[in-house]
């Protein structure tokens, strides 16, 4: 083995640690953020998610706050943060916000880890849409099939509670553009790969791209074979 093939390999070796360690990390964290939850007021972000869609569709009631999801379930109850809801304005080291301390902890890390360097350049992360509950999911999906007309063309932007990554706390939706832009460009380096063609702020945590690189996306999520569960 060459010198240069050692170098590389301890690096990427070394990125899997920090990565696994920050994803310890966040457990500790998220921990010692459900001993002392409280809310958060919220801000601005942008993005193109399915769930900015319904943010905009769904303004709440009076007293509710302003700029976070709040949707009704099955009998009239609001779907807030408790279900996965984030405000504007939430970035990946919110752990207050269950929507991001419910995430996979080594794809928190990750993002973690990625969103550190990125501020380097003046780029900040902020969720769009992380874990949800299967209630929250069923009320996107609801809304997204009176959105686009039909189950089938709903499929391509919601999942079922039973196949959806967020559900699991396996993906984030990431903004504004120039957020994910980076990503688009450097999320290999950190296991963070775009696996949806249309919908370019959708990631999941794929380790073997350290080495590998992403693998190509599926054109939307109908075309993934999890989604055929």
């Amino acid at each position: 083995m060459t010198y240069g093939k050692r170098a590389r390999t301890t690096t990427r070796r070394t990125r899997i640690r920090r990565i696994r360690a920050a994803g310890l990390l966040v457990v500790v964290a998220a921990i010692a953020a459900a001993l002392g939850y409280q809310s958060r007021p919220s801000s601005s972000s942008t993005a193109a998610s399915p769930v900015d869609v319904l943010r905009s569709e769904h303004r709440g009631a009076p007293g509710e706050v302003e700029g976070a999801v709040v949707l009704r379930g099955e009998h009239g109850g609001a779907l807030g943060e408790a279900d996965g809801a984030v405000p504007d304005g939430t970035t990946v080291f919110d752990d207050e916000i269950p929507g991001v301390a419910n995430l996979d902890p080594g794809l928190l890390g990750a993002l973690r880890q990625a969103a550190a360097d990125a501020a380097g350049n003046g780029l900040e992360f902020f969720v769009d849409s992380g874990w949800r509950s299967p209630e929250y999911q069923e009320r996107l999906l609801y809304d997204a099939v009176s959105k686009y007309g039909s189950e089938r063309e709903a499929a391509r932007w919601v999942a079922t509670p039973d196949t959806s990554a967020h559900v699991s706390g396996d993906a984030v939706d990431i903004g504004p553009f120039d957020a994910t832009a980076w990503l688009s460009e450097h999320g290999a380096e950190y296991g963070l790969c775009q696996i949806y063609s249309n919908e370019p702020w959708h990631y999941e945590l794929r380790l073997e791209a350290l080495d590998h690189g992403c693998p190509p996306p599926y054109a939307d999520p109908t075309h993934d074979p999890r989604m055929q569960q």
